[in-house]
């Protein structure tokens, strides 16, 4: 929120100041940082009347009063940690500070339960055979395969819809009446949901050809159609924007631990031993953020797979950067994982 930064009261404050603040703006509470933007403090009436019956007077210093001890929030935090930890403990806002304490910004109980309108488009992927998940897939597409009581394709919706996203576009391929039967246009989810055909699979990324050419000069956000997830859209948009990339992918750290000892050797001689090393790594989640010129970039027909879209657009010095997410994220691509799913969304 953009009312926040008139909120800020340097160390030095007195607490006349704090209640001229607190009174003129409609957030009800005050923020104390020093210089560099760390915050010290916030400051409520509350903590002001509670101040003035212990004899503190109008001119003392606002660091009499505030509470030095706030909940707070990281930038990165998603809207469910944001309203869980207000819920608890019974707030209406909650500052919201970066790893160096630095404020970023206040978190209202308003904003967080009804999410800003995003106009930008959100894409899904839904052509896919799904034969790993045979005989499951034989009459029925893999992301309309049922998680619980409704359809993968439907919880992933129902994700962007919780953002503030509305306008939809699917991409279909096999059995495409299935999912235009349950979906519609989307106007029963309050939305609008358009569709775009293969009439043969044109890779992970040619479908974003076959896209209408009147798309808002916004970035799209593009999604495979079978993964469960509890990705914060919002922050990977701002995060996609802030550093202007021209696309950015969404990924995970992935461990995997050897359960052995290695050996590292030159010819006959080894050089190192480690025992039971864990090798990190960062994996595709199939979760992309695109600028319109990287999408205007697949032409109609266009046969492509995401790596190759990508790897031109490095060729033409284009920003392609990532996003890390430690949020819930699940590709339901193998049996094993339709069935973690099952287990899974007794938590969502």
């Amino acid at each position: 929120m953009a009312e926040w930064k008139s909120i800020v009261l340097e160390p030095h404050a007195t607490i006349r100041d704090a209640m001229r603040v607190i009174d003129q703006g409609a957030l009800r509470i005050a923020l104390v940082c020093d210089a560099q933007k760390r915050l010290q403090g916030t400051l409520t009436d509350g903590d002001i009347r509670r101040g003035l019956l212990i004899d503190c007077n109008m001119e003392d210093s606002v660091l009499r009063v505030m509470n030095s001890n706030p909940k707070t929030v990281k930038v990165s935090d998603s809207r469910e940690k944001r309203l869980s930890v207000m819920n608890k403990h019974g707030l209406l806002s909650l500052p919201i500070i970066n790893d160096q304490n630095i404020l970023a910004g206040l978190e209202t109980l308003q904003n967080a339960l009804i999410p800003k309108v995003r106009d930008n488009p959100v894409f899904i992927m839904a052509g896919g055979f799904g034969t790993r998940l045979r005989p499951l897939t034989d009459y029925c597409p893999k992301p309309m395969l049922r998680v619980g009581d409704k359809p993968v394709l439907e919880h992933l919706i129902e994700r962007f819809i919780s953002q503030g996203f509305y306008r939809f576009f699917i991409s279909t391929h096999f059995m495409p009446e299935i999912i235009r039967d349950y979906f519609g246009n989307g106007e029963e989810l309050g939305i609008n949901i358009q569709y775009v055909h293969e009439e043969s699979p044109l890779g992970t990324g040619g479908a974003l050809g076959l896209l209408p050419v009147d798309l808002p000069e916004l970035p799209l956000i593009m999604v495979n159609g079978d993964v469960m997830t509890k990705v914060d859209f919002n922050h990977l948009l701002a995060h996609h924007e802030q550093h202007t990339f021209d696309a950015t992918i969404c990924v995970r750290e992935l461990e995997h631990q050897v359960p052995f000892g290695v050996i590292e050797s030159n010819d006959y001689l080894i050089t190192r031993m480690v025992e039971k090393p864990t090798f990190r790594y960062r994996i595709n989640t199939g979760i992309y953020v695109l600028s319109p010129a990287c999408v205007a970039a697949v032409e109609y027909g266009t046969k492509i797979d995401m790596p190759s879209l990508l790897e031109q657009r490095l060729a033409l010095h284009e920003k392609v950067g990532i996003y890390t997410s430690h949020d819930y994220w699940l590709d339901i691509g193998r049996m094993d994982d339709f069935q973690k799913a099952q287990q899974d969304i007794k938590g969502f």
